[in-house]
C-alpha cells in the first residue's frame, strides 16, 4: 500500500439484475428466516471483465493533486500510526496541504518562523478557530490527536528545523517543509515514510540521487519541473502528482509557485 493512492476510473455497471433467476423456487419456505423479501439477482462478472475493476484500498485522505494518467493522487496523512512527510519545494504545496487538511476535519499546527507568510491564511479560516494555529518555532503545545481529532503539523522552520518536541504520532502527522536541500536533509529523509520533491538544482538532483537511490531518468527530470508538480516517493514507490488549486485556493495562495 502506498502513501500517495489514486482513484481511477470505475468499472463497467453490473448485469442488470433482472436478467438472472433469483436461485430459489417461488413458494419454497425458508425456516428461521421469516417472510421472502424482495429478489435480487447475484453480482457476477465474466472472467474478462475482472481486470477493468480497481479496489483503491488505503485511500482515506487528502486530495493533493491528480496523477499521470488524470486520477486523483489521495496523500492518507491521519493514521494510527506516526507519519513523516519531508516536502522539497514551495511554500504554495506546503500551504495548499494545509487548507486541504483542515477541510478533511483535521486541526492543523504551523510552527514556523515566518508567521508572516501564514497570517493570510488563518485570517480566511477564522482567525485560527477553525482547524488552524501557527505557532512560534518551538512554541507548539501539546496537541492531543485522536482518531476524532486527528493532527497534521506543518513544520516552515527553514534549512536546518531544529529538533525539539514536535515529533509524529498516533493520528499526528508532521511535515517538514525544506526549501532546498539542506544539510539536515539526509537524516530527515532516512526517518521520513513520504517524501515529496520539487524543482531543484542539477547539483541537488544528482545528491539526492544518491540519498534516495533514485533512477537516472528521475535524477535529469527533477531540475526541470514545471511549478505545481511534486515527486512523491514511499519505498520504492514514485509517483508524479500535479497540484491544482480551486477557485478559493488561487484567490487565497496564487498560482502554483515553486519560489515564495
Amino acid at each position: 500500500m502506498t502513501a500517495v493512492t489514486t482513484h481511477p476510473a470505475d468499472g463497467p455497471d453490473a448485469p442488470d439484475a433482472d436478467s438472472r433467476p433469483a436461485g430459489r423456487e417461488r413458494g419454497r419456505p425458508r425456516a428461521g428466516f421469516g417472510l421472502l423479501g424482495p429478489r435480487h439477482g447475484r453480482h457476477t462478472l465474466s472472467a474478462a471483465d475482472l481486470d477493468t475493476l480497481s479496489l483503491p484500498i488505503g485511500d482515506d485522505g487528502v486530495v493533493i493533486g491528480v496523477d499521470t494518467e488524470g486520477h486523483s493522487a489521495v496523500l492518507g496523512l491521519n493514521r494510527p500510526t506516526p507519519y513523516e512527510i519531508v516536502l522539497i519545494g514551495g511554500l504554495w504545496t506546503a500551504q495548499v496541504c494545509a487548507l486541504r487538511a483542515a477541510a478533511t476535519g483535521a486541526r492543523v499546527a504551523v510552527e514556523t518562523g515566518r508567521p508572516q507568510a501564514w497570517t493570510q491564511m488563518v485570517h480566511a479560516m477564522g482567525g485560527g478557530q477553525n482547524g488552524l494555529a501557527v505557532y512560534e518555532v518551538g512554541r507548539v503545545p501539546p496537541l492531543g490527536a485522536s482518531a476524532g481529532t486527528p493532527v497534521l503539523v506543518v513544520r516552515d522552520c527553514g534549512m536546518r528545523p531544529p529538533r525539539g518536541r514536535v515529533v509524529s504520532g498516533p493520528w499526528k502527522s508532521v511535515l517538514t517543509l525544506l526549501p532546498y536541500l539542506s544539510p539536515v536533509a539526509p537524516r530527515l529523509l532516512r526517518q521520513a515514510r513520504l517524501v515529496g520533491v520539487q524543482r531543484i538544482s542539477p547539483d541537488e538532483a544528482g545528491e539526492l540521487g544518491r540519498v534516495m537511490a533514485l533512477p537516472s531518468a528521475e535524477v535529469e527530470a527533477l531540475p526541470t519541473l514545471p511549478d505545481g508538480l511534486t515527486l512523491w516517493c514511499a519505498d520504492r514507490d514514485r509517483q508524479y502528482v500535479m497540484t491544482q488549486p480551486t477557485d478559493a485556493e488561487v484567490g487565497l495562495l496564487g498560482m502554483p509557485r515553486r519560489m515564495d
